[in-house]
């Protein structure tokens, strides 16, 4: 299985498409030979960049307007697009795919949809796999786009070393109001739709909040859909480098972290737990006392 895994990244890394989506199927899936997959991975440095923001913001629309300037500019660009999981098949809706049409037959441009699968936040452990896997085909930039519900606009700071944070001027939430999380996990504001009524003003207190917080993050005002401002940001995103240091131990201990949770999980399957549940099951039941049984039974 092992060889399997090796000819398959071999194939991968030599630029096929197809090997590359195999791979991620077979990742995001637990199917056999993903875990030879990930502990044979050779990562490469590549920029990782969230993209995060409220519903409606116009994340997807920005994005493709994005990687259209990084795109003329020769860079091989890779999104994974978090998307809510479907109620009824729990695969991706697949929603952000449609407002990226432009980059679908983009010969730099791989796009790859997967689904929260219920985690908290909508980022799991298969986010962070899958994010590796594409780190090792030798891409210039691979971004993360987020449900933006929740707590994944904190999340991704822990998987991504650029997050950028897309706000609109009626995102219904009043400058002072803005979560205190986002302002620590911000390199990045992008007011979109700033050609709606009082942007300038959102965009100036959004200015003034940050001066208040002595954070230095850099906010771009944007209409996506018409293009204006992304140039700039593209400039921006060009020059990017990848920090060393505390702050690359900083995102790999939070990777080992949520993946450590992830693998212990892995013995627990939920229909079982339900069982033992329903046979120590009494009017008093504690499930504290049960948790510590359960837990020790393993």
């Amino acid at each position: 299985m092992l060889d399997k895994a090796k000819t398959l990244l071999a194939s991968m890394t030599s630029g096929d498409v197809k090997s590359l989506a195999r791979a991620l199927t077979i990742v995001e899936n637990d199917l056999a030979g993903a875990d030879d997959i990930l502990k044979s991975l050779h990562l490469h440095q590549t920029p990782v960049i969230g993209v995060t923001g409220p519903p409606g913001a116009g994340k997807s629309t920005l994005l493709n307007s994005l990687i259209g300037h990084l795109t003329e500019k020769g860079k091989r660009i890779a999104i994974l697009a978090v998307d809510p999981t479907s109620p009824f098949s729990f695969g991706s809706l697949l929603g952000d795919r449609i407002r990226m049409k432009d980059q679908f037959n983009h010969p730099n441009v791989f796009i790859r949809s997967l689904a929260t699968r219920g985690a908290l936040g909508g980022l799991s452990s298969k986010t962070i796999e899958m994010t590796d896997v594409l780190k090792a085909a030798h891409f210039d930039f691979i971004f993360v786009e987020t449900v933006g519900v929740g707590q994944s606009e904190v999340e991704i700071a822990g998987l991504a070393d650029l997050t950028m944070v897309v706000l609109v001027p009626e995102s219904g939430d009043e400058i002072q109001h803005i979560k205190s999380g986002l302002m620590e996990i911000a390199d990045i504001f992008i007011v979109n739709k700033s050609d709606r009524p009082d942007a300038q003003l959102f965009t100036i207190g959004l200015q003034k909040l940050i001066r208040e917080k002595h954070q230095q993050i850099k906010v771009f005002n944007t209409v996506a859909d018409k293009g204006i401002g992304v140039k700039e940001l593209a400039g921006e995103i060009l020059l990017f480098k990848p920090q060393g240091g505390l702050k690359r131990i900083e995102l790999l201990t939070q990777k080992a972290w949520q993946l450590i949770q992830h693998y212990q999980m892995r013995a627990i399957q939920k229909n079982k737990l339900q069982q033992k549940i329903t046979e120590a099951y009494h009017p008093h039941f504690n499930i504290y006392q049960f948790i510590e049984t359960f837990m020790r039974s393993l």
